[in-house]
């Protein structure tokens, strides 16, 4: 059987957007794990066609996960050449907050996602350090932010946050404060705590 001209193009299309459509979807879900059919709704295609691009709801989930995480990665580069450092890590913290919510309505998937191994905390740490070491880079480069600040430091403070905040609104109170401990003012001559 021969394929029309234009049907690669068309299946890359209907598989982001059914990417597009689960990020929305599972953004906006609750508690109760959302069903594929709504997906495909919200996609514009069929359940067939959902199912032959993603063979799995973890499938899917995979890929959500790692298109945002790509999205949110790639954001850091676009913000240091648009903002002063603080400003650009600000930004971006907020940003990583809402990749944290899309995962809520995913999360019982993302479990099972991450038992299998697809997608491991190390592998995310790794991308999410490089792009905090980016903005890193920037502030270390014009003196805006602390140059004894490693990306790791910073990723595993949000991360406490995340899951230590009461509500969003505490959250996002607790990354400013954490970005405001990045700026260069005041800097201690040893970071080092005392025994």
């Amino acid at each position: 059987m021969e394929r029309r001209p234009g049907a690669r193009k068309d299946a890359r299309r209907n598989r982001q957007r059914i990417i597009d459509a689960a990020t929305r979807v599972l953004t906006a879900a609750g508690p109760d794990p959302v069903k594929i059919e709504d997906i495909a709704h919200e996609a514009g295609v069929g359940v067939g066609t959902l199912y032959r691009n993603f063979p799995s709801r973890e499938a899917l989930v995979e890929e959500v996960y790692r298109s945002e995480l790509d999205r949110l990665c790639a954001l850091a580069e676009q913000l240091v050449a648009n903002l002063a450092p603080a400003d650009a890590m600000r930004e971006w913290m907020r940003r990583y907050q809402d990749f944290v919510a899309t995962k809520h309505g995913m999360a019982e998937a993302l479990r099972a996602v991450i038992a299998s191994g697809a997608i491991s905390s190390g592998q995310t740490r790794a991308h999410l350090d490089g792009a905090i070491a980016t903005i890193l880079d920037a502030g270390h480069a014009d003196g805006s932010l602390r140059a004894d600040v490693q990306p790791a430091d910073v990723s595993a403070s949000m991360a406490g946050i995340m899951l230590a905040a009461a509500d969003i609104g505490q959250a996002t109170r607790m990354l400013q404060l954490l970005v405001d401990g990045l700026l260069a003012r005041g800097q201690p001559e040893d970071p080092q705590l005392p025994v």
